[in-house]
């Protein structure tokens, strides 16, 4: 017969202490400046909330803010932050550029530490987060300059930019876009019209940057003039451009031949900066990209400078910055699997 043994006395858990929640009253009350702060609907407290993964409570002019401690602390400064911005509509840029701003400690409108204003149609631009702020410094201190991170960060709009206030302060005297006109992983087949017509989908994200830099009605005069010239890699060949500011974007997409061809195409006087995403090369497979060539060739080459920008620099959706973090956690994943 087995001896019986008496049962341990189970110890109850100890419930764990919720955070103390943050609370923040807004001050001097300003009803119009509250409801432009909250938005339609508390639309613009609900993009704070998604942004920081916290809850946010009103009552007037009182709000209590839960989540994990940094992340409130961070909700509160952005609360207090469009509070002073509410004097005229929040829009839903004007929400998450601050809190692109918030999230790298940038005083705001980015204060000194945003880097040097840019004459440009947006005199508010300036780099949103340190990683910009150092890009920008390095285009307009280097002949030439390689922005290389994931998509959002500002790596081609903050060259465009840099671009439009060279030509507006007299520095170069056009402006040259280039992209390889390599398909994202699609066949376009033939694709009708005379050749403006034909490259102009492969250069549309450069148009949508000129435009809102400069003015439609600006960008198509500088077009008209050929001040501002937009063409495919393949007619670079053979060219040598004095006094120009020159930018190669999607440039993981180049071959290290084509990229050896890009850059000795610069002139006197000339400016060229080169950005791209070596996480979305679309070229067939087994080739090599130009863009990581040019990374381990020019290293320490003087006159040329590099910015890396992460996920953390992403100033568009919320939502972006996480997919890349996603992604990239998978990929290391994979990786650590197939490795032996």
């Amino acid at each position: 017969m087995q001896p019986r043994v008496a049962a341990k006395p189970v110890a109850e858990a100890k419930p764990v202490a919720e955070a103390k929640p943050v609370v923040l009253r807004l001050e001097p009350v300003d009803n119009p400046r509250l409801a432009r702060l909250c938005g339609a609907m508390d639309a613009n407290l609900r993009q704070i909330e998604s942004a920081l993964d916290v809850a946010i409570a009103r009552r007037g002019a009182r709000f209590m803010v839960r989540g994990e401690p940094a992340q409130a602390v961070r909700a509160a400064q952005a609360l207090e932050r469009f509070y002073q911005r509410a004097g005229t509509d929040l829009t839903l840029e004007d929400l998450q550029l601050g809190l692109a701003e918030i999230a790298h400690g940038l005083p705001p409108r980015g204060g000194e530490d945003g880097g040097p204003k840019l004459m440009t149609r947006r005199p508010e631009l300036h780099g949103r987060t340190p990683h910009q702020a150092r890009y920008i410094e390095n285009i307009l201190a280097h002949d030439i300059t390689l922005g290389i991170g994931p998509a959002g960060t500002g790596k081609t709009y903050l060259a465009v930019a840099c671009a439009v206030d060279a030509l507006k302060r007299d520095k170069v005297k056009r402006i040259v876009l280039v992209r390889p006109a390599v398909e994202a992983g699609e066949r376009l087949g033939f694709l009708p019209g005379d050749l403006a017509q034909k490259v102009d989908p492969y250069l549309r994200p450069l148009y949508d940057a000129l435009y809102d830099l400069a003015g439609f009605d600006e960008t198509a005069k500088l077009l008209e003039r050929g001040t501002i010239e937009l063409a495919p890699l393949a007619y670079m060949r053979g060219r040598t451009l004095n006094h120009a500011f020159i930018i190669l974007d999607e440039a993981q997409n180049t071959t290290p031949e084509q990229m050896k061809m890009f850059l000795t195409r610069i002139g006197f006087g000339a400016r060229a900066v080169v950005t791209g995403d070596v996480t979305q090369i679309d070229l067939a497979r087994g080739s090599r990209s130009g863009l990581v060539e040019a990374r381990r060739i020019l290293a320490g080459v003087r006159g040329i400078a590099f910015s890396d920008f992460t996920a953390a620099d992403v100033v568009r959706h919320p939502l972006v910055a996480r997919i890349i973090d996603a992604y990239d956690r998978h990929s290391a994943e994979d990786q650590k699997k197939a490795s032996p």
